[in-house]
């Protein structure tokens, strides 16, 4: 039997040993490597080959959306799944945009975590299954089809939503862009709650935050 290969970089050393410890029971998955992240990711996936680095997003010592894009831009073999505690609906963006092909939330039960694993080292891309379903799901499920990029050509919008995310971007109340724009408030109103809707985002600030991680993924 041909065994998964997994190098697992986790700064927690308890969740580090109790993974390990966990992956190490199963007959089709070999860990080959343990890290707390502080020393040479890179230089490991180079010499060990892993099919699966399993890789905190959370990490202390270095940018862990960094790492997830130099692993896939350097490895194309080696497949990412991120894990995260409280993951935000932007954490999990981020990780799709940097070239994950799965999240695991750390509290998921050990069944899903084993087919996360299994599905993303077949080829899978893989959400929490607790996302499953979801708007937000669907978009990220498209970003995911069509490798690293730009999220917003996922979502279909009006030219004015898209004027409107802009002056949101820029601080802009609804009575302030109805202003801008020549409308009524309450139409404004509207084109935020399907924006919200759309994007499966749940407050102007996270619409905001959205743009501004779009800007620099679109940026040269």
């Amino acid at each position: 039997m041909k065994k998964i290969r997994i190098l697992l970089v986790e700064d927690n050393r308890i969740l580090r040993e109790g993974i390990a410890t966990m992956l190490s029971r199963e007959p089709d998955i070999r860990v080959v490597a343990v890290s707390d992240g502080h020393d040479g990711t890179l230089t490991r996936v180079r010499l060990l080959r892993p099919h699966v680095v399993l890789l905190d997003l959370g990490l202390r010592s270095q940018n862990g959306m960094r790492l997830v894009s130099a692993l896939t831009r350097n490895f194309s073999d080696t497949r990412v799944i991120g894990m995260g505690l409280i993951p935000s609906q932007m954490d999990i963006i981020e990780s799709v945009e940097a070239g994950a092909s799965g999240f695991i939330l750390k509290d998921a039960s050990v069944k899903d975590f084993l087919w996360t694993i299994r599905s993303v080292a077949r080829g899978a891309k893989v959400l929490p299954p607790a996302l499953a379903g979801s708007l937000f799901s669907h978009v990220i499920e498209h970003a995911l089809k069509r490798g690293k990029g730009s999220l917003t050509g996922a979502v279909r919008m009006t030219k004015r939503e898209r004027e409107i995310i802009a002056l949101i971007a820029e601080g802009l109340s609804n009575k302030e862009i109805a202003l801008r724009l020549d409308v009524a408030t309450y139409t404004v109103k509207s084109h935020v709650h399907n924006i919200m809707e759309k994007l499966a985002l749940h407050s102007r600030l996270q619409i905001a935050l959205f743009t501004r991680s779009e800007g620099r993924h679109d940026g040269p």
